[in-house]
Order: structure tokens, then C-alpha cells, then sequence
């Protein structure tokens, strides 16, 4: 498909074929109509090498699938991003974060390989050793260096369950601390916090494990279920801390049928126990059905009024920006997600030479500000993360310029390669794929 845009005279830019509406992101990606869509529909688990210890995978190979295929052979993969309709593809192309990334880094930290179709049709495999600048730069490049068409992923050995500790904390210092002491800890597997208000919020550690005291076993995932975020809410409410073994595959979609907590915005009675146990298993809703079935008026309300933002900053600055998320934003509950970020190449790295913890808060909600207005508030939360040395997720919406936007990533390595491998006539700038200013 690529050859024969290239013998058709390259008029338009390329993208892939994959309709707007079925990805996860609740951006409109309104190119996908004018641009060339190459379609690669490539959805399969290609081979599980365990001498290597390594998956490879095509694009479209979801979490939801990969976890289902790996863990009866008793394997994982390090980082299992959230919901289960995520793609490898996006999550390289984009980005991938889980509460194990404080040890592993983000999603594409864990891929080893990365194989390619070039703007001018070649197939090309690149790792750290092997075309190195086309393996650093292809992480949030959202498509616009080549077409991804496998990717080699490391696994680990999976177990059957996650003992969970829950510990409620109060005071925004306190939260702060305990939060920061226990991602440093490589003996927690996962290290999540959930923000309910500015003062307080239940840390949470998990540890992998094949043993379980019986009495204890949560299957979180089971459709009748309470949403996980309102069953961590009970210990804060009861200010107690409480220990539960949940089997794996379970803890790793913990979030998934509540959307985190999109669909108490949905649903509002979806959390009701007869519900739950009547209709439950008719939960989540598909993302894509949603965009899919959603009006433009209905769409711009929500843009308007709604927020769904993962900022990433240093965890020295974590303090500071729950302070100004509940200023700009003062959406609740907040989501905290602690990651080691390696000194690598690329668009994401941290300031100094060495790797630094990082934590992913995610706002996503209605915010509660009095003045909110979408453009302004979130000009102001991506400045405050600039001026720390932070990142803003690339799925959600981005109201930069030019000049800020590539202020806030590392561009150097993607505009050399850019020129280098003729990408300019063939794929836009990821700035104008995604910024809602260059789109408007």
C-alpha cells in the first residue's frame, strides 16, 4: 500500500485505516479523512519465545488478548496498561503506564524491538543496537515516522495473585511522602494512589504471589463487583488499612469496568448493587460504541465540560501539582501512578543524566472550579507542567503552540530523523496529528 502511494506521486499524507472511533482515546481524529489510510490489520500474537523471554506481537494485539494468551502459559509482560482494549500499537506509539512502571519504566521501556514499514516501503527492524535513533524516536511519535507492524516484547513469569495492602493517608504532605517512600521500594510490584480530595487518599502496594489465605481472595473483576475505585473508598471511609489477595488478571483490569471512573458520569446508578448484579455484566460499554453513537453537540458538551488528562510529572514536583490540578481542575478522585524514566534519546527523557522517578497523575472527570473553561484552565495545568520538566499524554487533548509543545519534548532526535528517512511529504508532524491548535 505504501509503493503504491509512492507510484501514485505521494500527494497526501498517510495514516493507518483504523477508523477514529474505535480507539481509546477520546479524541476525533478528523485527518483520518483527508489523509491516505493504509490499512493494517495485523492482530495477532506472532510468538511466545521463552528462552528469550520475549512476545512478539502485532499492533492491534490488545492487553485484554495478550494477558489471556500469556498468562495460562504462565508468562506476563511487565507493564499490562489498564484497560482492555489498548493496542500495543498505540501504547508505542503513544505511551503506556501501569502501577509496576516504577520498576519497569513506561510501556515502551519493556519492548526490546520494533519493526517498521518505511515512507518509501522498506521494512526495517530496529532495537538498541540495530538502527538505535529510529528505535529511541519511535515512542510518541503517534505515527509519524513509519508504520509499526510487529513489535518484541520482554515477559516475566506471571502468578496467580496480587496481595493487595490498602493504607488510607491524610494531609497533602503526608499523602505525598508516603507515596513517594513507597515507589522507591522495588520489592512492591504495583504502587498506586488514589486522590479523594485534596487531604485524602488510599495508597495502595501489591506484591505477586501463587499463595492466597483463602479468606481474603477478591475477584475484583466479577460483574457484580462493587467499581474497584468506590471499594477503596470503604477504607478511607472506615479509616482502616486491610490486606486482599486478587487474582492477577483481575488486579491488572482493576479499573476496566468503571472506565477508572468515567462511567459514574455515564451510568450514575451503575455502582447500585441490583445494578451490578442485573445488568453488571453488560459494563463497560465499549469506548468505541460511545464515540461511535455520540452526537457532535453531545461531543462538544463533554469537551467543554469534561476533563480526561494523564500529566506526567517528576515526583519531587507531586506536591505542587495536586495543588494545581485542585486550583485549575478540582476534579476528584485523582489517579497516581509512579514510574522510573530512563535517560534514553527521544521525545521523553528526564532533564538530568541520570533515570528519575516520575508519576503519572490522571484527572478524569467533571471539574468542580467554578471558572472552568476547557482551553484556558488546560493552557494553565500544561504550562505548570512544562515549568516542572513534565509531559502531557498525547491521547488527550492539547491546546499548546508550536513553540511550547516541542519546549516540553525533546524534539532532536525525531526532526533529524524526520529529514533523514523523507517523512516530511509523507506523514504530518505528530504537533499537527494531535494539537488542537494546529487543527483548528
Amino acid at each position: 500500500q505504501v509503493r503504491e502511494w509512492k507510484n501514485e506521486g505521494s500527494k497526501r499524507y498517510m495514516c493507518t485505516g483504523r477508523p477514529g472511533w474505535l480507539t481509546v482515546s477520546l479524541r476525533v481524529g478528523k485527518y483520518k479523512k483527508i489523509h491516505k489510510n493504509i490499512m493494517i490489520n495485523l492482530m495477532d500474537v506472532l510468538e511466545v519465545d521463552s528462552e528469550r523471554q520475549i512476545v512478539r506481537v502485532e499492533p492491534l494485539v490488545t492487553m485484554g488478548q495478550l494477558t489471556a494468551h500469556l498468562n495460562p502459559m504462565g508468562w506476563t509482560i511487565p507493564v499490562v496498561p489498564e484497560l482492555d482494549d489498548l493496542t500495543v500499537g498505540g501504547l508505542i506509539m503513544g505511551t503506556g503506564i501501569e502501577s509496576s512502571s516504577h520498576i519497569y519504566g513506561l510501556f515502551q521501556h519493556t519492548c526490546v524491538a520494533y519493526e517498521l514499514v518505511l515512507a518509501d516501503g522498506s521494512l526495517v527492524r530496529c532495537s538498541p543496537t540495530e538502527n538505535s535513533d529510529l528505535f529511541y524516536a519511535v515512542p510518541w511519535s503517534c505515527g509519524t515516522l513509519g508504520f509499526l507492524v510487529a513489535a518484541e516484547i520482554k515477559m516475566i513469569p506471571a502468578k496467580k495473585y496480587v496481595k493487595i495492602h490498602y493504607e488510607p493517608v491524610r494531609g497533602l504532605q503526608k499523602i505525598c511522602e508516603k507515596f513517594t517512600e513507597e515507589s522507591k521500594k522495588k520489592e512492591n510490584s504495583f504502587v498506586e494512589g488514589l486522590v479523594y480530595s485534596l487531604d485524602e487518599a488510599v495508597i495502595m502496594t501489591g506484591v505477586l504471589t501463587d499463595e492466597a489465605e483463602q479468606s481474603k481472595i477478591n475477584r475484583i473483576g466479577n460483574y457484580y463487583k462493587p467499581w474497584f475505585f468506590k471499594h477503596v473508598e470503604k477504607y478511607l471511609k472506615a479509616d482502616r488499612t486491610g490486606v486482599e489477595y486478587i487474582p492477577s488478571r483481575h488486579y491488572y483490569h482493576r479499573h476496566t469496568r468503571s472506565i477508572f471512573w468515567e462511567l459514574q458520569d455515564i451510568i450514575p446508578f451503575g455502582n447500585n448493587p441490583v445494578f451490578r448484579y442485573l445488568f453488571g455484566w453488560m459494563v463497560p460499554p465499549k469506548i468505541s460504541l460511545l464515540k461511535l453513537t455520540q452526537g457532535e453537540a453531545i461531543r462538544k458538551l463533554y469537551e467543554q465540560h469534561h476533563v480526561v488528562q494523564d500529566m506526567l510529572v517528576p515526583m519531587k514536583s507531586l506536591e505542587k501539582s495536586i495543588q494545581t490540578f485542585h486550583v485549575d481542575l478540582n476534579v476528584y478522585p485523582l489517579w497516581l501512578c509512579p514510574f522510573i524514566l530512563p535517560n534514553n534519546p527521544g521525545m521523553v527523557h528526564p532533564k538530568g543524566d541520570e533515570a528519575e522517578l516520575y508519576v503519572d497523575i490522571g484527572a478524569y472527570g467533571e471539574p468542580k472550579r467554578k471558572q472552568f473553561e476547557a482551553r484556558a484552565s488546560m493552557r494553565q495545568m500544561e504550562k505548570f507542567v512544562r515549568s516542572v520538566h513534565g509531559f502531557q499524554m498525547l491521547y488527550a487533548d492539547c491546546y499548546m503552540t508550536r513553540e511550547e509543545f516541542w519546549d516540553m519534548f525533546d524534539g532532536s532526535l525525531y526532526h533529524k530523523l524526520r529529514e533523514q528517512m523523507n517523512c516530511k511529504d509523507a506523514f504530518p508532524e505528530v504537533y499537527d496529528k494531535i494539537c488542537k491548535a494546529a487543527r483548528h
